[in-house]
């Protein structure tokens, strides 16, 4: 396979101002809907009412039409007595009489205020009787006298023709988004239709043979879609209309037909994967056959995203986005969602930010700007960053960070502690109730599904034991997950804390060596004669912990100093290392007994462990903690344990 090299990686700056100077990027024309069907859209037109709102003078409560100065000295114990006249006013009536001095009117809330009335008196503050003695009787009337018992001025209780809206005033703007709030507006001024922005239309096209639908069933190499679906949900959160293409097999002359027919009919075009240089990537070769002016970068100094490809046919942005899930969601987000909000007629978006501290000391590339996906957690009085690692390949970390952090082309090293902006990736931060940091095990995952069942938000950062307890101790997380052997006592986890932690028994676990069924190198042997031999034979390959992590500190001991083949490779969870024995990427690893019962692996018992969680003092009183507790101790989740092979 020929690889060509990217000879002309220009910084980010430069490839938004090539990009932008090659597309168009006015709002898109305007069209007209239905009020019913405008929700969410982009106002194209200043909406002005050609109607007061309210159109008439009406009650904001239930009680009496008065005129104010009839009113005036009534108190509890000395009301003032007011003729009752015979109309009452109902909602959606034009009053027939009139409001003499004297006078009031029963009038109901909503009603229209009848001609000599000025304010309104609640009914609560009033008492109707018969004629008093004495009193002659009135014209119109019902033989009543109403008691007022509170005085009121001109205009309580009304609400004015125009107070609300004056015939002539603009009640929204052009580049506003209609949420129920502006569509009740345009119904409240009489609107059956409102001109909109036309949404911009944007085609997605899938690149490789080895991409298959979701659905379909998986089998080695292929890859699942993902990120047809990721970049179609956000062009509609971004007001866009996403036009599914489908997967495109690595044919050039299939490519051209599609990308032609896309331009024909969207705003923009893109097209996922293909964008490197190997001898397979056709993608950049088919949008360089575009002109006017076609590509206009391929390759920024950036990280994640360097082979992203920027082009431009006719003023149509066509965009080729990495195919790993990572790159592609930040590339978009960095040049492709700022264009899709100017045709869409909204404004640029406002990232919140945060000051956070580094949790850990983080190595960068010279010469590349990097966008760095970190997890936020409280410490005290301030935030504190952790790197969420993965790499640009994984699907699940950009859903899972809180936010980035920037670090510029020159700097090599960013120091533990340091302080960063932290640009959050959704609208706000929402504190988790519980914070777990540490080792990663299945039956966590259990409790923390149960405590979401409960109401409770939870947040996981897999850093390993020694690392999570590290953190304990800086009340950095609510509580850490630790399986940490000492050898001097043959001890779990006691020996490790110290004043500021409060250690709670979770449960035991049996660790063992984990290999597909058949393979006479394991099968039926003893656990640490079968690694004794494992890692005498080249061609045995493990699958190896992350460092920190109370499973790789067991393993190190097993091997005795040495480094089979595969020792370098490093999984961060259980369920990594079952995944690759099961798909043949390794042939052993070590791993509890659950995952390898659930994978249908064979299991070589290693040795029984105390998986246990460490609780900074701090933080015991939190109602997070007090709901995990809780849960430790419930009969029905400790049954769910053991039947994972878990004994709390």
């Amino acid at each position: 396979m020929v690889q060509e090299q990217f000879l002309n990686v220009i910084d980010v700056e430069e490839a938004e101002r090539r990009f932008r100077e090659a597309i168009r990027l006015e709002p898109l024309d305007a069209e007209e809907l239905p009020l019913e069907a405008a929700l969410s859209r982009v106002l194209a037109a200043d909406v002005v009412a050609e109607v007061d709102v309210p159109s008439f003078d009406r009650s904001n409560y239930d009680g009496y039409a008065v005129r104010a100065a009839d009113t005036y000295g009534a108190e509890e114990e000395q009301p003032r007595a007011l003729a009752l006249l015979g109309e009452a006013l109902a909602t959606g009536v034009v009053p027939q009489g009139t409001v003499e001095p004297g006078r009031a009117m029963t009038i109901a809330t909503g009603a229209m205020l009848p001609r000599g009335a000025d304010a309104v008196v609640m009914v609560e503050h009033t008492d109707e009787v018969a004629n008093l003695e004495g009193t002659a009787p009135h014209a119109g009337g019902d033989g009543r006298t109403l008691l007022v018992r509170r005085a009121v001025v001109p205009g309580h209780g009304v609400a004015f023709a125009g107070s609300d809206v004056a015939a002539g005033e603009t009640v929204l703007w052009r580049g506003q988004v209609l949420t129920s709030r502006e569509t009740g507006v345009l119904a409240a001024v009489g609107r059956d239709r409102v001109a909109v922005r036309r949404r911009p239309v944007v085609a997605i096209l899938s690149t490789g043979d080895e991409i298959i639908a979701p659905g379909t069933p998986m089998r080695a190499p292929l890859v699942y879609d993902s990120n047809a679906r990721i970049l179609a949900d956000a062009v509609r959160e971004l007001g866009g209309e996403p036009l599914a293409l489908g997967i495109v097999p690595d044919r050039l002359n299939v490519l051209r037909e599609k990308l032609r027919g896309a331009l024909e009919r969207t705003d923009a075009v893109l097209l996922s994967g293909g964008t490197s240089k190997g001898e397979g990537d056709l993608s950049y070769r088919a949008v360089a056959e575009l002109d006017e002016p076609g590509i206009v970068a391929h390759g920024v100094a950036l990280k994640p995203g360097k082979p992203i490809c920027l082009a431009a046919h006719r003023g149509k942005p066509v965009v080729i986005l990495p195919g790993f899930p990572t790159s592609a969601i930040f590339t978009f987000h960095q040049f492709v969602a700022p264009v899709l909000r100017r045709l869409a007629g909204l404004p640029a978006e406002q990232r919140d930010t945060v000051r956070a501290a580094m949790a850990v000391k983080v190595n960068s590339e010279i010469g590349r700007t990097e966008y760095l996906l970190v997890g936020l957690v409280e410490a005290g009085q301030q935030m504190v960053a952790y790197p969420m690692g993965k790499g640009s390949g994984s699907v699940t970390t950009f859903s899972r960070a809180d936010g980035f952090v920037t670090i510029g082309r020159q700097e090599e090293i960013v120091e533990a502690g340091a302080a960063r902006e932290v640009q959050l990736l959704g609208r706000e931060l929402r504190p988790a109730d519980l914070v777990v940091i540490g080792s990663h095990c299945v039956g966590l995952d259990t409790l923390l599904g149960k405590l979401q069942e409960r109401g409770f938000t939870a947040k996981f950062l897999a850093v390993g034991s020694t690392a999570g307890l590290e953190a304990a101790r800086r009340a950095e997380c609510d509580l850490a997950g630790i399986h940490l052997l000492d050898p001097a006592t043959g001890r779990y986890n006691d020996p490790f804390v110290d004043e500021t932690i409060e250690l709670i028994r979770g449960y035991g676990r049996l660790q063992g060596i984990v290999f597909r069924p058949g393979d006479s190198r394991f099968e039926g042997r003893d656990a640490r004669e079968a690694a004794a031999r494992a890692k005498e034979e080249p061609d045995c390959v493990m699958v190896n912990r992350n460092a920190g992590s109370g499973t790789r500190i067991l393993i190190d001991r097993l091997l005795g100093g040495a480094e089979p083949a595969g020792y370098a490779v490093q999984a961060k969870s259980h369920n990594a290392v079952a995944a690759a024995v099961a798909q043949g990427r390794a042939d052993w690893g070590v791993a509890v007994e659950w995952v390898a019962r659930r994978g249908g692996l064979g299991f070589l018992p290693l040795e029984r462990e105390q998986y246990d969680f460490a609780i900074p003092k701090a933080r015991l009183t939190r109602p997070g903690v007090a709901a995990f507790r809780n849960l430790l101790g419930d009969d029905e989740v400790r049954e769910q344990l053991r039947e994972m092979g878990f004994l709390p």
